[in-house]
């Protein structure tokens, strides 16, 4: 018979994966719901996501996702299903192009050597109502940083642009 205390690579690694994955998503639902509430009644002006060194708590990275809605978009919403699914096949281009932009941002980026943690920022206007749990946060501005404008994206309603700071190495 089998020793019971003992388990798998394979088991183990699937129950540490499952277990990130369980506190990482209640982690980023809480935010990805108020942040939805938010664009639904156009409170939201960026979504930051900062990258920081661990060791020296300076900002290594920071990624900006502006955020411009536009007059509700009537017309889109009376629109025939084909001129809808065509919007929406040109939007997912749109944002597939972004994609493949931050992943291949990895060719300018410095190498990040130290360990890092990151931080979600979300910019609301000051009549937002704000989760009670919620807490301000300076915007960990980089000192003389480098910035790269990305691709955007826009809906009949919405505009996300899109641009990385990252701190240049030392020269």
């Amino acid at each position: 018979m089998a020793d019971q205390k003992t388990i798998s690579l394979s088991g183990s690694v699937e129950m540490v994966q499952e277990f990130f994955e369980f506190a990482i998503n209640r982690y980023l639902s809480k935010i990805l719901s108020q942040l939805k509430t938010w664009l639904n009644t156009g409170e939201v002006q960026r979504l930051v996501v900062v990258v920081t060194g661990v060791e020296t708590g300076q900002t290594l990275e920071r990624w900006v996702f502006a955020v411009q809605a536009f007059a509700e978009g009537e017309n889109a919403e009376n629109a025939a299903p084909e001129a809808k699914t065509a919007a929406v096949k040109e939007i997912t281009k749109q944002i597939q192009a972004i994609i493949r932009q931050i992943t291949a941002s990895v060719t300018f980026l410095p190498l990040l050597e130290e360990a890092c943690a990151f931080d979600l920022l979300v910019y609301a206007r000051k009549k937002a109502d704000v989760p009670g749990t919620w807490e301000d946060s300076d915007p960990k501005y980089i000192t003389n940083a480098q910035e790269v404008k990305l691709r955007s994206f826009t809906t009949s309603i919405h505009q996300v642009e899109a641009a990385v700071s990252y701190k240049a190495d030392d020269v």
